[in-house]
């Protein structure tokens, strides 16, 4: 049985992601420091593809045979996450990402966004108009 061009295009897709995307990518090679260190870097990998065609016929094409056109497309993130730390035995783990922000934080970084909205709401005095009180 003849194999179809679509099947051709998805095996080559991802025949070529899986040489992106093997095991090393997520745990690294360990880098060994003069010291007795290891680090072992960690990653998050994502990918995504996809591909699609048709076949279809042209006024110069032959009966019993068609045309094919196709494509195909993929994508790969690679995030760190952390590192694992060996040293005399002993296994730790340092995360790569930031510290999400405390509760505190995020109001501090909401204030000036509150205090606009504030002005947003509170009607001007005109010139003329004196306070009464």
């Amino acid at each position: 049985m003849e194999k179809h061009p679509i099947g051709e295009l998805m095996e080559t897709t991802m025949s070529k992601i899986r040489e992106m995307v093997d095991v090393n990518t997520i745990v690294g090679t360990p880098i060994k420091t003069d010291d007795g260190i290891t680090l072992i870097p960690v990653s998050k990998v994502s990918f995504g593809f996809a591909s699609g065609g048709s076949d279809f016929q042209t006024k110069n094409t032959q009966a019993g045979n068609s045309n094919f056109g196709g494509g195909s497309g993929a994508g790969v993130n690679i995030s760190p996450v952390a590192f694992l730390v060996v040293k005399d035995g002993n296994v730790k783990m340092i995360s790569a990402q930031p510290n999400p922000p405390t509760g505190i934080e995020k109001v501090v970084d909401a204030v000036p966004e509150i205090i606009d909205k504030v002005k947003e709401i509170i009607p001007k005095k005109k010139d003329d108009e004196v306070d009464t009180i």
